[in-house]
């Protein structure tokens, strides 16, 4: 069999193992269904993953890589902060959008009742998010772009923008929330957290301003 040919049955056994995983779940998939639907014999599932745990384990491997590549990039970004935060959690929400059938299956996972899968390390993975956020809002403060604070609301606050967008995208899509609306939503928490220029240059000319109520 050539390489292509190699590539193309793994692409269909995956393909089809996740979507059986997401519609009916883990325990409830046998190995039949999965190579009926991928048009391939049961040997060709037990040569390239051994079984259906290391099916399921390579779904996981495969997104897990994608997103911590997305760190490594993030770190050779250029421009402010504020730009750095913007397109970290835009090319997260899209790597959720690209694989909303895996995302699913991550939430039906993590959230809900144990399915017998093999353990899978999701956890790593959310907290190396979690301290990549808190690094370059600390960075933001460090630089003068953002005001002292407590790091770890907003932390959350950003986090917590962006997990409801890809809620809302597995959920209940008809609501719309984009890359875009993500962005507008993520500017009003920064703008927040900016530093007041006109302030820190004249901060008693602000408090002396008359009050427009």
């Amino acid at each position: 069999m050539s390489r292509s040919s190699d590539i193309a049955v793994r692409e269909r056994l995956l393909t089809s193992a996740l979507r059986l995983f997401t519609r009916k779940g883990y325990a409830a998939t046998t190995v039949r269904e999965i190579v009926t639907a991928a048009g391939v014999t049961k040997p060709a599932l037990y040569y390239y993953f051994g079984k259906k745990e290391g099916i399921y384990l390579e779904l996981m491997n495969e997104v897990s890589a994608k997103f911590v590549a997305l760190f490594d990039a993030s770190r050779h970004e250029q421009g402010s902060v504020t730009e750095k935060l913007l397109h970290l959690c835009n090319q997260v929400f899209s790597l959720f959008i690209d694989n909303l059938d895996a995302a699913r299956l991550m939430y039906a996972i993590y959230y809900g009742p144990p399915q017998g899968v093999p353990f899978f390390d999701c956890e790593s993975s959310r907290l190396r998010f979690r301290q990549e956020i808190r690094c370059l809002i600390n960075d933001g403060i460090r630089r003068g772009e953002f005001q002292r604070g407590r790091i770890e609301d907003m932390v959350w606050a950003t986090l917590g923008a962006l997990n409801i967008a890809i809620e809302v995208q597995l959920c209940h899509p008809e609501e719309e929330v984009d890359r875009k609306k993500l962005e507008r939503i993520l500017n009003l928490i920064f703008r927040g957290i900016w530093v007041d220029e006109m302030r820190q240059k004249n901060p008693l000319q602000l408090s002396k301003t008359p009050s427009t109520r």
